[in-house]
């Protein structure tokens, strides 16, 4: 009993605050240090004169870097997280293959290339031909692909 008299309550919360002031700072801290090396406009120069002030001077380098550079580190890091995005999108087509299943033109145009070849004969290609149609739902007898379909 005697810590709650010594401790008041309002003092747990000035302390509570700056405690949550100081992780929030270190927060800011290393995010401007991750923009810093982040940047490929910065020279090398620029990028070693800041880290200098924000080590030197923690708390005014980082309020300068803030005022001097703030609404540009936003750009970065939305052109940061666009080209991981982009990078993540390239690595699912690439696994997933492009367009994942064929369509239907690209195997008549693999049917017909066979037949051409003599690998299948008229009536292997008619069949095939009639099994991938009617697996996409358009009516094999229809006039448009009898029309379009090679022979």
């Amino acid at each position: 009993m005697e810590l709650a008299y010594d401790y008041p309550l309002l003092s747990m919360f000035w302390t509570m605050l700056w405690f949550f002031l100081w992780i929030m700072w270190f927060v800011l801290l290393f995010r401007i240090i991750g923009d810093i090396f982040r940047d490929d406009e910065l020279s090398g120069w620029g990028k070693t004169g800041w880290m200098i002030f924000v080590i030197v001077l923690p708390f005014l380098g980082v309020f300068v870097y803030v005022i001097a550079r703030g609404k540009s580190m936003g750009h970065r890091e939305i052109a940061h997280a666009r080209a991981q995005q982009a990078e993540f999108d390239a690595y699912i087509k690439k696994t997933a293959g492009e367009g994942g299943r064929p369509t239907s033109a690209d195997e008549l145009a693999k049917l017909s290339d066979m037949r051409a070849r003599g690998d299948i004969t008229d009536e292997e290609f008619r069949r095939a031909k009639q099994v991938v149609l009617s697996e996409t739902g358009t009516p094999a007898g229809s006039g448009a692909t009898a029309a379009s379909a090679p022979r």
